[in-house]
């Protein structure tokens, strides 16, 4: 028996996200059910980060045991024959028995793009967030550098998220202009359900003018969701790596 770690890309437009549900097709139901048909065996990958749905990743990790003979670094090239053209795996590995994906110490780093510009730039539709209102890009960094640091990020977690604490840690948040896209990238140790998005659309609100770039400490201090901004739509959003720190 070897657990085999796969570096997984997907485009999310398609998904109802990550984690097997029965209303719809996602990424680990494919997985699952392409290595199983490849491997002769039952396989049940665990993933590292349960994106939603719409959600793209470069770079997000699952883990799965196998008895078979295929060396690990082989299973990508077989499986990637098996998967549709929207999921391809990047790379797979043979890693320690007892390496789990999600209780290994990491910092993920996620992207989220915007696409500003007087009309919608159809071949981006799906992977920024599009937005005819100028955006001062200076007041969304003032406001993103208050959220750097380890805090109770309570006002930018779903209603309803089922955790022990609120307190997280990130470690940058930087945006950049990329022509006309302005990318938000934000790197932490762990985030909340729809904390990026959340922050996201907390930047655009201070970008448009429509809060003070102060006004971060304070919604942190709130701990209240309805004190954020909007959460942003799913498909401006791209997990972009996962770094293992032991």
């Amino acid at each position: 028996m070897k657990r085999v770690m796969l570096t997984v890309a997907y485009d999310g437009t398609n998904y109802c996200g990550w984690q097997v549900q029965p209303n719809g097709e996602t990424i680990e139901g494919i997985l699952n059910r392409c290595l199983s048909e490849l491997l002769g065996e039952n396989v049940a990958v665990t993933g590292a980060s349960r994106t939603d749905s719409g959600v793209h990743a470069l770079g997000n990790v699952a883990v799965f045991d196998t008895d078979s003979p295929i060396p690990a670094d082989k299973i990508s090239y077989a499986l990637n024959r098996r998967l549709p053209e929207d999921i391809k795996i990047q790379r797979s590995e043979e890693v320690d028995s007892t390496f789990h994906p999600r209780h290994t110490a990491s910092r993920k780093t996620y992207e989220y793009r915007i696409y500003s510009a007087p009309f919608p730039m159809p071949v981006r539709r799906l992977y920024t967030y599009f937005t005819y209102v100028p955006m001062d890009v200076e007041r969304m960094r003032q406001a993103a550098a208050c959220l750097v640091g380890t805090h109770d990020f309570k006002s930018f977690c779903s209603v309803g998220a089922q955790v022990e604490t609120t307190v997280r840690q990130i470690d940058s948040l930087e945006i950049e202009e990329e022509g006309r896209e302005i990318v938000i990238r934000v790197t932490g140790r762990g985030f909340l359900y729809n904390m990026v998005r959340i922050i996201a659309g907390t930047l655009m609100e201070a970008g448009r003018g429509h809060r003070e770039p102060e006004d971060v400490e304070k919604i942190l201090q709130a701990r209240e969701r309805q004190a954020a901004g909007p959460t942003a739509p799913a498909c401006g959003l791209t997990l972009v790596r996962i770094d293992y720190l032991d």
